[in-house]
């Protein structure tokens, strides 16, 4: 009997030492998760190219008739330009700005009509207006350097009811021979000592057929045009300035907040009252 009993505290012991023999890997069950971390990153991955799907809807808001197509080309840069008694006293400088002239003008546009879906912006090639505003030939024109050969190049999938162009212009001062290039300030003495400075915006505003690209006449707002064309070139309060605000040098116009806001607030005049003419339906 006690052998028996023995052999049974053995077996026990033996079972029971066995048992404790598997206990030490219970410490490394905390990596057992590990292998699930990889497999989780590349679900996380997968989820985040969902927020690109956010700029479909303005590719959506570009769908759908378009009315009037709108583009503004008057560039950045303005004219610096001083004269005198003599041609030989007349300096006239090109100053690159970073004024958003073109944005400005579309802006007053899009104001206009209510930002009406129907009316888009349409983009250009860089340097498009080149022949627009340097043209090849100037005896015979070519047609191939004209708005409508121009704007009929990059819009022929547009498929808008007509174009709406915004280009500077040549104007020359009511009696006198001197031409104001598109936006600028102009110092004009007279002797040494009177001087008047003045700012000018010499706009054009061109309205295009969108099927056959023909000029569509608004003889109410070109007669308009060339009433305002006196306040353009000097004949109103809102174009005069002190004489200290006449860059010197003429670079360090683009510089200059002062006349920035200046020539940004009569673009944005000029166009607000040209504008109507062009929009109003036939």
């Amino acid at each position: 009997m006690f052998r028996k009993f023995a052999v049974a505290a053995i077996l026990a012991s033996f079972v029971a030492g066995a048992g404790s023999a598997q206990t030490p890997p219970t410490p490394l069950t905390p990596a057992a998760p590990a292998p699930a971390n990889p497999a989780a990153k590349p679900g996380a991955k997968k989820s985040t190219p969902k927020p690109k799907t956010a700029t479909k809807p303005s590719a959506v808001a570009e769908t759908g008739p378009c009315r009037l197509g709108v583009m503004s080309a008057v560039g950045n840069r303005i004219i610096v330009l001083k004269t005198g008694v003599t041609v030989f006293e007349t300096e006239e400088t090109e100053v690159p700005v970073e004024w958003g002239l073109d944005d400005l003008i579309l802006d007053r546009i899009r104001a206009a009509t209510g930002g009406d879906p129907a009316v888009r912006r349409i983009a250009y090639p860089k340097g498009a207006f080149e022949p627009y505003y340097h043209p090849t030939s100037r005896f015979l024109p070519d047609q191939r350097e004209g708005l409508p050969a121009i704007v009929r190049s990059f819009t022929p999938n547009a498929g808008c009811a007509r174009y709406l162009v915004v280009t500077r212009q040549k104007g020359q001062m009511p009696g006198t021979n001197i031409t104001l290039d598109g936006i600028g300030i102009h110092d004009r003495g007279l002797g040494s000592i009177i001087r008047h400075t003045r700012l000018f915006a010499s706009i054009s505003i061109t309205l295009l057929d969108g099927a056959t690209y023909e000029r569509i006449d608004r003889r109410f707002a070109n007669f308009g045009a060339r009433l305002a064309k006196s306040s353009l070139f000097g004949e109103d309060d809102a174009t005069k300035v002190d004489n200290s605000l006449f860059p010197k040098p003429a670079a360090v116009a683009a510089s200059s907040q002062v006349l920035r806001e200046r020539i940004r607030a009569l673009v944005a005049s000029n166009i607000d009252q040209a504008l109507p003419a062009y929009l109003k339906d036939e």
